[in-house]
Order: C-alpha cells, then sequence, then structure tokens
C-alpha cells in the first residue's frame, strides 16, 4: 500500500520515485527527502512541457521554480511547497548533519500535496485523484536499505549527469524536433480535454499548519543555526499579557555574547499577520527588560518569512530565509554605529562633478528616510559606475555597509566594473566572481547568472551567500529584462539596492520602477542625455534616417498601454529576434541584399563624420542583425573598397576568436580597425571616446538596449579634429525605422547631416580671416589661408594643415 498508488496510471516515472521517497520515510530521512526532491524535478519537468512553458536561463530546478511564468501559473501556496521539497532534497545531499525523521514525514507530506494537485489540475487523469485523500505515516511500502550521505550524494551527481546528458542528446535531435513537437501538443490537447470534462472541484486544504513549522528548523539550520539547546525553543518569558502572564518564544537565536539576537515567532494557524507581529513585539519587549537587547524579530508560517528590525525604525519586510549569527550581530551593532548621510563627505577625487554627487546625496537622503532602494538615471557616459563607487565608499565609511555585490549583465562590463572598483577603491579588497568563485572580498563583482547559480542551491556543495550576507546590491542596467529573468536574486538578498540605468526616466518601464518602490516616471536621480550635453559633459547625437517599409508601420512605443509595452518589451528583439509582425523574408531580402548593403556603405563612407584632416573615416560601429549579417557586411565592404586591405572593418562579435584584442585595437585612435561590424557585443560597456558614427542596420525594439547603443558614441573627445577642434556631436543612421519608433526626433533625422569636416574647416578658417590683426605673422597667416580658400573655391583638394587658434 503507498500513499501514491494512484500515480501508476498518471505518471509512472513521477510514481516510481515518489514510491522510492515514501520506502525510506521510516528508515533513511535523508534519502526520504532525497527522492522527494527528485519526484519534484519529474513533476515540474511535465508541468512546463503541459504548460508549454519556454525553459528560464538555466535547466536546473530552482531555475524553472522560479520562473515569473510558473509561480504565476501554480499560485504562491504550491510554489512554495515546490520550494521546500526543493531545499529539503538539497540539504539531504549536501548537509553532514543528520536528517530529522520529523522533517523527512513533512517533507512527504507536502510532497502529497503536490502530486494530487498537479495530477488532479494537469493531467488526463484527474478522475484517478483519490477524493478527500489524506497522507498516512502508516501507509507505507516496504523500507528500503539505509544510504550513507556519500552515497547520496554520489547518487545526486550520476542522476544529475544522466538528465544533463538526455536533455543534450533531445536538444541536437534536430531529426526528431518536429516529431517531438508533434507529441507534446497531442499531449496537452489531451489534457485539456480530460480537464474540460472532470465534474469536481479542487477544494483540498494544502495547508497543514504542523507541517509549516517544521520547514522553519530547516532554514534555520541552512543559516548555521543548530538549535541543539534547551533555551533555542519554547523560551520562557515572564511580563506578557498585560504584564503578569507568561510566554513561551517558539525560537530565540543568541549572540556569542550570550544575549539574545532575535526571535522567531512561527505562526501555527492561519491567522493575520498583524496579530502575529503584536505578538512577537510583545515577546520581544519581555526578552529586552529580562537581557537588556532589543531582539531582531522574525514571523514565519514555514514557507514564507518576514524580518521587523523595529529598534532600527524599519517596518517588516519579506525575506526569503534566516540571518547567520555574524550577520545578526552586525544588524545590531549598526543601531548605534552607523551615522547619518545628510553631512557625509564625498570623495570629490572619484566623482568631481556637481551631478555626480547629487546623485550620491539624492540616494543618501532616500536612505535617510528609511527607503530601502534608490534608482539611478543616468546617460550613459555620465560616470554611473564612479557614482556608485563614491556611494559604496561613502556608505562603508558611515557604518551602513559591509559587503557589496555589484551585478552587471556582460563578462566585460564586469571586468570593467571590477577594474575601477581596484582602481578608485584600492582598500577594499573587489573579487571578480567569474575569475574566482571562492574569492574573498568586500565587493563581489558578478553577472546576474552566474549570481544565480550561486544563490540557487547548494548544488556544488553549499550556498555561498545567505539572505543576509549583502548591505548592498548595485544593480547596472536595471531593467526590465533583468527584472524578469533574475528577479530571484533580489528576492533572495534582504539589502539596500541600488539601480543604475541609462534608459531615459519615461521609457523605464513601471516593472522597474515597482522593483525599486519608486513611482512610475520618478526615480531617485535623473541626469538625462539633453542636459549632459547642454553642460558639455556628453556630446549629442545627430540621425540620419533612411526610412524602410520592414518595419512595422503605423504602431509607435509610445502609443501603445502600460501592459502593451510590457508584453513589446518582454520580447527583446534587439537580440536578433524577428517580431512577428515583421516578414521575415522580406526583411532579410533587404538586410542581405547586396545592393542595399552597398548602398548603406556607401551613405556612410560619404556621409560619416571623418578624422585626420578629412581623409579617414572616424571610429565607427555599424549593429548588425545577426553574424551571418555581420558577415555579409564585411564581405561588402571588403569587395566596394579593396584598397583598404580588409582591415579597416572587422567583424567583432562573441562568436569571433581574439575579439577582445580587435576590441583593444579599435579602441586606439590611429589603429584598424575603424569600423567595428557587431551584433550585441558593442551594444553596452565599449568605451571608446573616439566613436562618431553609428550605424543601425537591424531592429531594436528594447529602450534600454536603444539608448545603451546610442550611448556608445556620447563620450567626450578633446583635439578629435586637431587641436582646438574637439568632438562635439556624432551621427547616428538609421535604416530600419528605430529612431521612429522610439519617437526621437534627433537633430537631423528629417535626413541632414553634420557638415563635412571641409565645410567646418571653410567656415572655421573664414571666423579666423575675419578676426585676424595686421601683424606681420597675421599677415602671413592670412595669405596661406587665403590661398587655401583658392583652392578650394576652384574646386582642388586642400591641403590638410589644420590652423591652430590664433
Amino acid at each position: 500500500m503507498s500513499n501514491f498508488a494512484f500515480l501508476q496510471g498518471i505518471w509512472p516515472d513521477v510514481h516510481a520515485d515518489a514510491i522510492r521517497a515514501e520506502s525510506y520515510m521510516a528508515t533513511d530521512p535523508r534519502s526520504a527527502c532525497f527522492y522527494a526532491r527528485r519526484t519534484v524535478e519529474q513533476l515540474v519537468a511535465h508541468l512546463y512541457d503541459v504548460m508549454a512553458l519556454p525553459l528560464p536561463y538555466s535547466n536546473d530546478l530552482a531555475a524553472k521554480l522560479g520562473d515569473p511564468a510558473f509561480q504565476q501559473r501554480v499560485g504562491v501556496g504550491i510554489g512554495q511547497k515546490f520550494y521546500l521539497l526543493r531545499k529539503a532534497g538539497n540539504a539531504a545531499v549536501h548537509d553532514t548533519r543528520p536528517i530529522r525523521p520529523d522533517i523527512a514525514q513533512a517533507a512527504l507530506r507536502e510532497l502529497h500535496h503536490v502530486v494530487i494537485w498537479a495530477a488532479f489540475n494537469y493531467s488526463t487523469r484527474p478522475d484517478a485523484v483519490p477524493k478527500n485523500a489524506v497522507f498516512d505515516p502508516q501507509l507505507t511500502v516496504a523500507p528500503a536499505p539505509r544510504l550513507t550521505r556519500e552515497q547520496v550524494a554520489d547518487l545526486n551527481a550520476k542522476l544529475r549527469a544522466r538528465d544533463e546528458a538526455h536533455a543534450k542528446e533531445l536538444a541536437e535531435r534536430d531529426d526528431r524536433a518536429a516529431e517531438l513537437e508533434a507529441e507534446l501538443e497531442q499531449m496537452r490537447a489531451a489534457v485539456a480535454e480530460a480537464q474540460a470534462a472532470k465534474t469536481t472541484v479542487d477544494d483540498r486544504d494544502y495547508d497543514e499548519a504542523e507541517t509549516r513549522r517544521r520547514f522553519v528548523d530547516l532554514d534555520l539550520a541552512e543559516a548555521g543555526w543548530p538549535l541543539s539547546a534547551e533555551r533555542d525553543r519554547e523560551y520562557k518569558v515572564d511580563g506578557v499579557a498585560g504584564g503578569d502572564g507568561v510566554g513561551y518564544i517558539d525560537y530565540v537565536l543568541w549572540g556569542s555574547d550570550d544575549l539574545p539576537l532575535a526571535i522567531v515567532e512561527a505562526k501555527r494557524t492561519s491567522s493575520s499577520p498583524q496579530v502575529g507581529q503584536q505578538q512577537a513585539k510583545i515577546y520581544a519587549d519581555a526578552l529586552e527588560t529580562e537581557t537588556g537587547r532589543r531582539p531582531v524579530i522574525f514571523l514565519s508560517n514555514g514557507y514564507t518569512h518576514t524580518v521587523w528590525d523595529d529598534a532600527a525604525s524599519y517596518p517588516p519586510r519579506e525575506i526569503q530565509g534566516f540571518y547567520t549569527r555574524d550577520e545578526l550581530e552586525l544588524l545590531i551593532q549598526r543601531r548605534r554605529t552607523r551615522l547619518p548621510l545628510a553631512d557625509a563627505p564625498i570623495k570629490s577625487e572619484i566623482v568631481g562633478r556637481v551631478y555626480q554627487q547629487e546623485a550620491i546625496k539624492a540616494v543618501g537622503d532616500a536612505f535617510d528616510r528609511k527607503q530601502r532602494a534608490a534608482l539611478l538615471v543616468m546617460a550613459t557616459g555620465t560616470g554611473k559606475t564612479r557614482v556608485a563607487i563614491a556611494l559604496i565608499d561613502q556608505l562603508m565609511n558611515r557604518g551602513w555597509v559591509r559587503n557589496v555585490l555589484f551585478l552587471a549583465d556582460r563578462k566585460a562590463l564586469v571586468k570593467q566594473a571590477a577594474n575601477n572598483f581596484k582602481a578608485h577603491l584600492p582598500s577594499v579588497t573587489t573579487v571578480n566572481l567569474l575569475d574566482d568563485r571562492n574569492g574573498t572580498g568586500r565587493v563581489m563583482v558578478s553577472t546576474y547568472p552566474t549570481m544565480m547559480g550561486m544563490i540557487g542551491s547548494p548544488e556544488d556543495g553549499g550556498r555561498r551567500f545567505g539572505p543576509g550576507h549583502f548591505d548592498l546590491i548595485v544593480i547596472d542596467e536595471a531593467h526590465r529584462s533583468i527584472y524578469q529573468k533574475y528577479g530571484a536574486i533580489f528576492s533572495w538578498f534582504d539589502s539596500l539596492r541600488v539601480g543604475l540605468t541609462a534608459t531615459p526616466k519615461d521609457e523605464v518601464d513601471h516593472n522597474t520602477y515597482r522593483l525599486f518602490h519608486l513611482e512610475d516616471g520618478v526615480p531617485t536621480y535623473a541626469y538625462d542625455l539633453p542636459t549632459a550635453v547642454d553642460e558639455k559633459h556628453l556630446v549629442g547625437p545627430r540621425g540620419v534616417a533612411v526610412g524602410t517599409k520592414f518595419i512595422r508601420e503605423g504602431i509607435k512605443y509610445h502609443d501603445l498601454s502600460a501592459e502593451e509595452k510590457d508584453e513589446w518589451d518582454s520580447l527583446e528583439w534587439g537580440d536578433g529576434d524577428i517580431p512577428d509582425a515583421v516578414d521575415p523574408a522580406a526583411l532579410n531580402q533587404f538586410l542581405f541584399n547586396e545592393d542595399t548593403v552597398d548602398k548603406v556603405l556607401a551613405t556612410l563612407m560619404r556621409d560619416g563624420i571623418k578624422v585626420a584632416g578629412g581623409d579617414r573615416l572616424g571610429k565607427t560601429i555599424i549593429f548588425a542583425k545577426s553574424q551571418a549579417h555581420a558577415e555579409f557586411i564585411r564581405e561588402r565592404f571588403d569587395a566596394q573598397y579593396p584598397e583598404y586591405g580588409g582591415a579597416f572593418a572587422r567583424v567583432i562579435t562573441h562568436a569571433i576568436v581574439g575579439a577582445d584584442k580587435l576590441i583593444d585595437d579599435f579602441s586606439v585612435e590611429s589603429s584598424e580597425p575603424h569600423i567595428a561590424i557587431s551584433v550585441d557585443m558593442l551594444d553596452t560597456g565599449i568605451d571608446v571616446p573616439e566613436i562618431v558614427n553609428l550605424v543601425f542596420f537591424k531592429l531594436v525594439r528594447s529602450s534600454s538596449k536603444f539608448w545603451q547603443m546610442i550611448g556608445r558614441g556620447t563620450r567626450l573627445r578633446p583635439d578629435l579634429f586637431g587641436p582646438g577642434l574637439d568632438k562635439t556631436e556624432f551621427l547616428v543612421f538609421d535604416f530600419c525605422g528605430n529612431l521612429e519608433f522610439f519617437s526621437q526626433g534627433l537633430p537631423g533625422s528629417e535626413g541632414s547631416v553634420q557638415k563635412s569636416l571641409t565645410q567646418r574647416l571653410f567656415e572655421g578658417r573664414v571666423a579666423l580671416i575675419a578676426g585676424l590683426d595686421r601683424t606681420d605673422g597675421d599677415r602671413e597667416l592670412r595669405a596661406s589661408t587665403t590661398g587655401w580658400l583658392a583652392r578650394v573655391v576652384a574646386g582642388m583638394n586642400p591641403d590638410n594643415v589644420l590652423v591652430r587658434p590664433h
């Protein structure tokens, strides 16, 4: 007999693992929890197929459970049960301490809940689910032989390797792709038909309070709390219930000084959070009276946890786990050592511009007012990273933060940020987690996927960072795709957070504002491109729009509703995928047409800004659609301009071996290549002030990506055209309707182009002649200039000698 017998006729694979889990429950709690998680892995894979959900950033269980689309479909309650079963299974594999029998029984009870729910709602046999089924711990199969922790860990490794090999084999079977998809569609149709035909509703009570409390122990154990002493649980306090009563605190977490650091009040009923909060406050008051220290308050129902540090005047907030002893001791220490930020000094050697210091002061004001998140909207090139570094330095000096996480979306940006931290904050150890996952330091720099892997599960031998490890997270390029894909990072860490984005404040989506608890369109601080250009901290773009018929005519981003913008942005068309509303054949014919590419290149070579006295096209990025498109553009350039010997224009993409060296060469003013043809790689992070031409030769439908790409040209570059002739603008050649789509009326976007260098020199020399004194030296210069003008008027090529300012 078995609690899971009904699964055999529904999902045989799920049934087999559930039976194994059940067979270990009485004799081997560790193996029971391991196979419970294994059952969940099989079940979630099936649910993804039935729901037709795309795989998230990774194929592992943590990523699947954390995916927002999956969470929305399963709901909070079932989602939390999945999460706790995964956590119990991870503890079984990696925790050297014994797994308590009651934890295993609680895991099997939760597993019973989720398989009943799934079978009733997402199978072809909802009628096979037993009515009013209740998990019976006595109703089990014959016990299986006990496994050691090492055997469980070895079994886990073997099963993971087998699963990965199977997934790889399926991914590589192109010949069966259509057949497999057809099988899935047939299965989905059968499930839909069975679900439509069922006559009963799912009114089961999936919430058992006693089971939930077992998982509080699991989370506390993961945070390093052994709960071995008698006073750790059900701690008696006097002076409650009006001053004369006695109460029992569910858990007390003690410090190394033998004083309380925190209490945990585990709710046993479905009473409102306010009821539990007030009860916990009464217990905290009594414990403070007894010991002289105000403890931090945790509220938990086993699934969700809330932390309330009322002594620091913060309201309660939800967290994903518990603080360690060291983290709680630091939290309590800060109550007396943390200083206000209003009058905190800012290192001018890191940030010397007024707007940069204003941004830091705005964040400080928000933090002083007990806000825990801030969003800085600053144009690319205005020094967002330096602002973040100076802010971190200030927060460390004022006792607000010790450990910082800086997140970026590209490996190159992580490397660049790490170098900036080491240069401007040398006294603080900075670790690039891409190069050193086990390094120790106060500033950790990472990509989003790397950090997801380090917090998602302790699959590699133990979770590296708990919820309280980082005091501050800096989110570089905080925009919707980050929120959607990697939101679990921000849910996991209970930290202050600062977002950095170059997307104009009116283009920042409402989900980003929500992530930072801000009103739509009202960031903590904004410094936009036009202001930066007016104040001469950046140079502005001049648009050259060459329209096509291959974009979605009549639809503009600004005309869409908020919901439609969300849907539109989530497609991330800028990564090379073709929108449904565009005919791929027509667009490809346009992008890969020899005549089209030749005309694009001719326009660039004719009208692009020149350097070296007008002899050479200035540094240029061509944004291509794909690797094949980039190679096609390079081939046409070499065919049309063979005199450059194949070195003037080069493809720089992630697929190119030695791309980093090409970027380094491109960054040198006089070195080839002078045209970089890129697919995504140079959209962000590349910092070459000499760039004066950008060519949009692909559709871009992500606002954040569009502004990142525009930002490649905004850097100042003194003396670019000669002594005293600075870079004052750059050109944006748009061949795919991006300027129109984002309603960006850049100067010249109706078709005018920047004056050629010859025109600028002509006007400059005329002005120079008009202002010359009548000294002998000036007469000589005037005669030379007059001769130069005469040759221009006669149609001759002027010499390339630039006139220095008088």
